[in-house]
């Protein structure tokens, strides 16, 4: 476990195990059939647009409401010239889309899992270019207090496309809830649930509307920025929040681009505006210990992430909870 995140270099290995979905639900567009026409309309946005003055513009799409990180980093961004045009979606599938289509230079939203499963899904060649955040993925109930209380036939919502279900499945195993077959591997689907003793029944929603779904079911599994998006604050109100184990090294976030700018110049400089000092500080001011810096974290000792994060956790009880508007914009997709 101490050395999990050596095994990101062997995350493309994550493709062939993203051809099983998870109990038969895929949250991903279908591929479009214009292929040509979509790889045409790329290929004319890979130089990026320049604004009236002549300062470069890229266009940046990102998911959620509150986006203070990308803000600050296009602050970082603006003293060197460059103007960040930060577009907001709201659902998981839009922004890949956007980004293959060439209606954006570069998405900030997903991990690397989920990546993967878009382009097996759809035929495209996306790659991540620089990391952003780690966001261990959180479970939620209005109604028990703890995993144990859960009843004979109870329900918990979960995402349902492939790489979040999967997740979220490690996350019922790692609480006791259920366990997994032995080769279920990092991506498991329902398919692969070895033992349910309690007879748990999982609704599987779109991650956007697993947070809604919360005062009907008796616990709900969702990402971090849908939790914010709902008002939840992931520091105080989860009841279970996802190990640093094997199973996370996959759900590191990414900052994402066509496979034909990769080594575009100036698209690495915008991960390098995000990845710098006063993100972090805002991040962590944010998140009190939610959130992780990924480019910072020490990938060989991640029991050093644990001992932030208790360490956070203590300092937390001894002050009020925040406030939604106080939360930051990051996706845990």
């Amino acid at each position: 476990m101490k050395h999990i995140f050596k095994k990101l270099t062997s995350l493309t290995l994550l493709t062939a195990l993203l051809l099983t979905g998870c109990g038969g639900g895929n949250a991903q567009h279908a591929a479009t059939n214009d292929t040509q026409s979509n790889n045409t309309k790329a290929s004319e946005s890979q130089k990026p647009a320049e604004d009236k003055d002549g300062e470069k513009v890229v266009k940046i799409g990102v998911v959620g409401d509150d986006q203070r990180l990308w803000q600050k980093a296009a602050e970082n961004a603006e003293k060197d010239g460059v103007k960040l045009d930060i577009v907001v979606f709201n659902d998981y599938n839009t922004p890949n889309d956007a980004l293959a289509n060439g209606d954006i230079d570069l998405n900030a939203f997903q991990h690397k899992a989920f990546l993967d499963e878009y382009n097996k899904d759809n035929n495209q060649d996306l790659v991540p270019i620089g990391m952003t955040y780690l966001s261990p993925i959180g479970v939620y109930s209005d109604k028990i207090k703890d995993l144990k209380d859960l009843k004979d036939g109870d329900t918990i919502a979960i995402p349902n496309d492939a790489t979040n279900c999967g997740r979220a499945l490690i996350v019922l195993e790692q609480a006791k809830v259920l366990t997994l077959k032995d080769d279920a591997g990092l991506v498991p689907s329902v398919d692969d649930i070895k033992d349910n003793p309690k007879n748990i029944k999982l609704e599987e929603l779109d991650a956007a509307q697993v947070a809604r779904s919360l005062p009907d079911v008796d616990a709900a599994i969702i990402n971090g920025n849908m939790a914010i998006d709902a008002g939840l604050d992931p520091r105080t109100d989860t009841i279970f929040v996802e190990e640093m184990s094997e199973s996370i090294a996959p759900y590191i976030n990414y900052v994402v681009a066509r496979n034909e700018d990769k080594d575009n110049a100036l698209y690495k400089k915008v991960v390098g505006y995000y990845q710098t000092d006063n993100v972090d500080e805002l991040l962590q001011e944010l998140y009190k210990g939610s959130q992780y810096a990924a480019w910072k974290l020490d990938l060989d000792d991640i029991s050093a992430v644990d001992n932030q994060k208790n360490d956070a956790t203590d300092k937390q009880t001894d002050n009020a909870p925040a406030d939604s508007e106080n939360n930051a914009d990051n996706q845990d997709k």
